[in-house]
């Protein structure tokens, strides 16, 4: 059975589309499913911003596939691991939690490389490239400390 990890950002089309590249880089298919979505529904159906699929691309991360979705309740049924590139976000799903396993299954992203400081993920919607380049350095160091977790555990 497949370890099912999602990654969670506003409007999945920054944050969230990038660390779902970026971890299903490192860690094997045959193993581990990682997929993302977004707290709202401002983009479903749309690609990824195309700032974050040239960012991929220069660390030869294909992002361009991915197709920006909704987090709903089921998402507790499938995954494994939850991730929210942020605060709000991180709130706006434990709200949808229907008990404490689904809560515990929730967890900021950045908490993985400094535990219990609550860190955000900058969105990079509205800066310039620094801050997507910037943005994909925190995500990388971050998936690089998800898959020490997760070789750990399974």
């Amino acid at each position: 059975m497949k370890i099912k990890i999602l990654m969670v950002c506003l409007g999945n089309i920054c944050r969230s589309p990038l660390a779902e590249g970026i971890l299903k880089s490192k860690l094997d298919a045959n193993k581990y499913t990682v997929a993302s979505c977004g707290t709202s529904s401002y983009h479903i159906g749309s690609k990824p911003d195309l700032r974050s699929i040239a960012i991929g691309a220069k660390y030869n991360i294909d992002i361009t596939n991915q197709r920006a979705a909704q987090f709903t309740i089921d998402h507790f049924k499938v995954f494994d691991h939850i991730y929210a590139m942020d605060n709000s976000n991180y709130q706006n799903i434990i709200k949808l939690a229907n008990n404490d396993q689904d809560k515990n299954k929730v967890k900021l992203i950045l908490d993985e490389l400094y535990p219990n400081n609550n860190l955000d993920v900058p969105d990079p919607y509205y800066g310039g490239e620094q801050g997507f380049e910037d943005v994909y350095q925190m995500l990388n160091k971050a998936c690089d400390s998800i898959v020490n977790t997760l070789e750990e555990l399974y």
